[in-house]
């Protein structure tokens, strides 16, 4: 008997081998792909591309596309590592996206970036602003037709105004279930301001129109650019208390550029503080974006009621720029109503590259930065009314 048992041996402990061996293989993510995690993170890949070789927003696709390959690497939900696992770092870092942190560091980024002069000297041009936003109240409407609930439909309108802060902001306060979804079109969209703006603006505009030239803008004094962010913040968030934390943020980071006596703090501001909060809310927001969330009928609708918004918002600049030019001396070129979307400066670029294929000496692209960054303000206000009147 003690011979035979020897004999057993060597074949139990191969037995007992292979048996770990399928037990270390089964808690790998191998056996776990489904088609549904490689397309996403096919798409993760194909953001990382477009950012690399496209020169897409690159800032915002590859930390965004990267996320993508991590949230939906099979086994990071089953080891408790995803995002909606209470406790794990993932779930730890999305914090900031939930509770809307991120985003209003940004927007205090952008604030120290921001140069209001054009707008303070040409302020008639804030109703381009506020005119693109014409897409977000549209979109609103088409989304509750499509199905949608009036808090998932507002945070999808907000996609037109292309600001991608401006909407996770928005949709982690109302739809959290759909942040992924709505920053994915909204940062999709922004990279293509320079692929979609232009056959809108050619559509809705004439030869004669495009050959405007306007008049020069005056020379803004120190004591008007301090005093802007401060009369401007008041006045916003008293018509839209909604957004105070966002109007808050953008208009200090403004103050902190032009009070000039805080200069450090506006460069750490629009330098290291909002490249980092970048990295974070992209990486984070694109983790969150799995196949369980992502490939749904919704996801289809979002996108394409996110382009809808965005070129109805495109239009309404333009047309509301040729109206105005019905009632004004001084006349606008309908070709800086585009810059009405929140796309900063990318928007108002787009402005300048199709007003010079008409007149090579016109230059657009600071009198564009006047709605372009009005365009921020009057986003961020929106968001600011559907939260007030929603988020209760």
């Amino acid at each position: 008997m003690e011979t035979a048992s020897k004999k057993e041996n060597p074949w139990s402990r191969w037995r007992d081998k292979v048996q770990e061996l399928i037990q270390f293989i089964q808690t790998t993510g191998f056996l776990n792909f489904s088609w549904g995690n490689l397309l996403m993170m096919g798409f993760g890949l194909l953001f990382v591309w477009l950012a690399i070789t496209k020169g897409f927003e690159p800032l915002l696709l590859v930390p965004i596309g990267f996320g993508m390959l991590l949230g939906n690497l099979p086994g990071v939900a089953e080891q408790g590592l995803g995002v909606d696992d209470t406790g794990s770092v993932l779930n730890l870092l999305y914090f900031g996206v939930s509770k809307g942190i991120y985003p209003s560091l940004i927007f205090l980024g952008i604030g120290a970036m921001t140069d209001f002069s054009t707008l303070i000297a040409n302020p008639r041009l804030i109703l381009l602003g506020a005119a693109a936003q014409f897409g977000i109240f549209a979109t609103f409407v088409g989304s509750i037709l499509l199905g949608f609930n009036v808090m998932e439909a507002a945070s999808i309108g907000i996609i037109g105004g292309a600001d991608g802060p401006t909407s996770i902001y928005l949709s982690s306060n109302l739809a959290p279930h759909l942040v992924g979804s709505i920053a994915l079109a909204a940062y999709s969209y922004m990279s293509l301001v320079p692929v979609i703006q232009p056959p809108i603006m050619r559509l809705l505009t004439t030869k004669k129109e495009r050959l405007i030239r306007m008049k020069p803008l005056r020379v803004v004094s120190k004591r008007e650019r301090i005093f802007f962010p401060i009369v401007a913040f008041i006045v916003t968030t008293l018509i839209s208390p909604g957004s105070v934390v966002l109007l808050g943020m953008l208009f200090l980071g403004n103050l902190l550029k032009e009070s000039g006596v805080t200069e450090r703090l506006a460069a750490t501001a629009r330098g290291a503080l909002i490249d980092i909060v970048t990295v974070l809310i992209g990486f984070t927001v694109g983790a969150r974006t799995t196949a369980a969330t992502f490939l749904t009928p919704a996801s289809i609708k979002i996108f394409a009621l996110g382009a809808a918004s965005f070129a109805v918002a495109t239009a309404s600049g333009v047309i509301f720029a040729k109206i105005m030019n019905l009632f004004v001396k001084d006349k606008i070129n309908p070709l800086i109503g585009n810059a009405g979307v929140s796309a900063v400066p990318a928007a108002a670029r787009v402005s300048q590259v199709v007003g010079q294929q008409y007149d090579k000496s016109n230059y657009l692209v600071m009198h564009a930065m006047a709605p372009n960054v009005a365009g921020v303000v009057g986003s961020a206000v929106a968001a600011g009314v559907f939260l007030g009147i929603l988020g209760n």
